[in-house]
């Protein structure tokens, strides 16, 4: 990497590469020294030559490079392109090609090898440290059928890429990994079919580095792994409003970065999109003891959210976790301003700032009532367990059945624990409980999606079950 740096090599001990059909060749075991030992026969201590056996060989060869579709020559040592046309010639049939750790030393070389596969649609060319064009290169059909292009690892630059990405038409992925990236540049009519970019392990100079990339239609899936940002800013949009960056984006992926507030998390929320994310290892995460209460609070604070962490975000569970929230943080929004009259109701700047959902939940469920704040922990959304007898009323047989439940727990997951339990289906079953303090009244609960807590149950009391 230094200019004047090198190392000193004995000429006969170094590798100087072989041309790409040549490592097809070897790797797909289909070179010349194979074919001659299919020539012969040995009886005994006599080798017997078949006559005209060349011309088959050479044929059955020709035939089984032309099925190739999907081709691996990754470290093989390929250095450059070979003769021309022999690619196209051999192998017409190349759609797929991982070029990854060989001894490619330019951009040209690799425009060599694609210009002779007519319908190229991926192309791995990571672990290569290859010279890329300077200024801008007139645009080709080379490359016109790409839809997947790896470049990790080549020392590429954004700046690099862009001068690259007008022979990129129809790009769908492009992955960049490793490659030192700190500072992008918004793509100018290029890049505009991208649907995934990778820039994991590039430490970029911050956050606002993402609002050059923002305005790619297509983009529906970013990682950002390792990246080193430390915050998540959407300008253009308030509390409780979507921004116009990143329209498409349904999966993002930020973990293992430096993000500490929760500030970002927030801002996560304007995305119109966004369905999926990742965010493990990040400093924002511990402060939270519990992981549940953590994952918990991310969902609260993100709507539209399908998946957490790789984990499926059940529908159930979201609506007793945004109740939970909504009640967890109403003695602060009381204290910030907040109120049961509409018109009194001013909560603080300073509190939509940490809490921007909050409107949108009360209005949604309802402002949380005095008698549900009262004993409130901030900052934590453990479950308070219920001690709880299960009987079957019209099955004396069945004896009672005593369970310790969450408090947050839905109805259709407590049929879910009794269908378990008793060994009758969830959706025959229907609940009531009786109150320990309330003698003779019997509480039906026919809403699957809420809550225990919704229904006031306590310790103590005893659930019903009939089918």
């Amino acid at each position: 990497r230094h200019p004047r740096g090198g190392s000193f090599i004995r000429p006969n001990k170094a590798n100087f590469g072989v041309d790409f059909l040549t490592a097809v060749k070897d790797r797909y075991g289909l070179n010349d020294e194979q074919d001659a030992t299919e020539n012969t026969l040995v009886f005994g201590k006599k080798t017997v030559e078949f006559v005209g056996m060349d011309s088959i060989v050479e044929q059955q060869r020709q035939v089984r490079l032309n099925q190739l579709v999907d081709i691996s020559v990754r470290e093989c040592a390929v250095s450059h392109a070979g003769q021309k046309e022999e690619i196209s010639r051999t192998c017409a049939n190349i759609r797929h090609i991982n070029l990854s750790k060989n001894l490619i030393s330019s951009w040209e070389t690799v425009t060599a090898i694609a210009s002779e596969v007519q319908n190229l649609e991926t192309l791995n060319i990571s672990e290569n440290k290859m010279q890329f064009p300077s200024t801008s290169t007139s645009v080709s059909s080379v490359f016109s059928k790409l839809r997947i292009l790896a470049l990790n690892q080549t020392n590429i630059t954004w700046t690099e890429v862009l001068l690259c990405a007008p022979g990129w038409p129809a790009l769908e992925e492009l992955y960049l990994t490793s490659n030192n990236i700190t500072v992008l540049e918004r793509p100018e009519n290029v890049l505009q079919t991208l649907k995934l970019l990778d820039l994991s392990d590039n430490q970029l100079l911050d956050g606002n580095q993402l609002h050059l990339i923002a305005h790619l239609p297509r983009l529906e899936q970013l990682i950002l792994r390792n990246t080193g940002i430390t915050s998540i800013h959407f300008p253009d949009a308030g509390f409780g409003c979507k921004t116009k960056m990143f329209p498409s984006l349904k999966r993002l992926a930020i973990n293992d970065n430096k993000i500490s507030q929760w500030s970002s998390v927030n801002e996560l929320d304007k995305l119109p999109s966004l369905r999926s994310l990742q965010c493990h290892n990040n400093p924002f995460m511990d402060t939270e003891k519990s992981p549940e209460t953590l994952r918990q609070l991310i969902i609260a604070k993100i709507s539209q959210l399908e998946v957490l962490n790789k984990s499926e975000v059940c529908d159930s569970s979201t609506n007793c976790v945004k109740l939970d929230y909504r009640k967890i943080f109403g003695n602060d929004w009381l204290a910030a301003g907040g109120n049961w009259n509409p018109e009194k109701n001013k909560p603080s700047e300073e509190f939509l700032a940490a809490h921007p959902r909050y409107p949108s939940l009360c209005l949604k469920y309802g402002a949380p009532e005095e008698g549900e704040l009262k004993g409130q922990q901030p900052l934590t959304l453990k479950n308070q367990l219920l001690t709880l007898t299960i009987k079957c009323p019209e099955k004396p047989e069945q004896k009672p059945v005593e369970k310790k439940l969450p408090e947050s727990m839905t109805i259709q997951r407590v049929k879910g624990l009794l269908y378990r339990l008793l060994k009758i289906p969830g959706s025959e079953l229907k609940l009531s409980y009786e109150s320990s303090k309330l003698e003779g009244r019997e509480v039906e609960l026919d809403n699957d999606l809420k809550p225990l807590q919704f229904y006031s149950i306590e310790n103590g009391d005893c659930v019903l079950v009939r089918w």
